[in-house]
């Protein structure tokens, strides 16, 4: 991973992230610098939706919404560990759901998880990088835990203007 100007990297992102006004805006733009800065070759945010008890992500690079129960697969895994989870052969890991690489028609061979809590720290989503050269380590690990942390604050604030549209 590449650090030496990944803080500026980082406040130029923040900012941008800042004029972000909704999910839909917001997503695409924290996928494209988490994949930037991991060097990964896919990002997908699944949000934790606690009434359905279901994660869903509209961001898997132009596939279509994915809806998963919230025990599935390493995402699944994520956040009953409440911890983020590196998998660098995903094939032979008991907890990969291959269901959606058959879908999607798409191959995963390694990925890096970390839930993103709330300001409760109840979770609200999990952050997965999907395919990095050489698999991933100890220190995408540590970004991960940051970065998560980072963009939760967005990802909160959008969720509750949400709810309080729909009153």
């Amino acid at each position: 991973m590449k650090y030496a100007d990944s803080y500026l990297k980082l406040a130029n992102f923040g900012r941008e992230l800042l004029e972000k006004k909704s999910l839909a805006e917001g997503l695409p733009h924290i996928a494209k610098y988490a994949k930037e800065i991991i060097d990964a070759r896919r990002c997908s945010i699944y949000m934790y939706d606690r009434k359905s008890d279901e994660l869903w992500t509209t961001l898997a690079d132009g596939i279509e919404k994915i809806v998963i129960p919230s025990d599935t697969g390493i995402v699944g895994n994520t956040i009953k560990e409440r911890k983020p989870l590196i998998v660098n052969d995903a094939y032979a890991h008991p907890d990969f759901n291959q269901k959606i690489d058959e879908e999607t028609g798409y191959v995963t061979v390694n990925l890096i998880t970390a839930p993103i809590f709330n300001s409760n720290r109840d979770i609200i989503g999990v952050l997965q990088l999907i395919n990095k050269d050489g698999g991933f380590d100890n220190g995408d690990v540590k970004f991960m835990i940051f970065f998560a942390h980072y963009v939760s604050g967005f990802l909160e604030l959008i969720s509750k203007f949400k709810k309080a549209e729909k009153k």
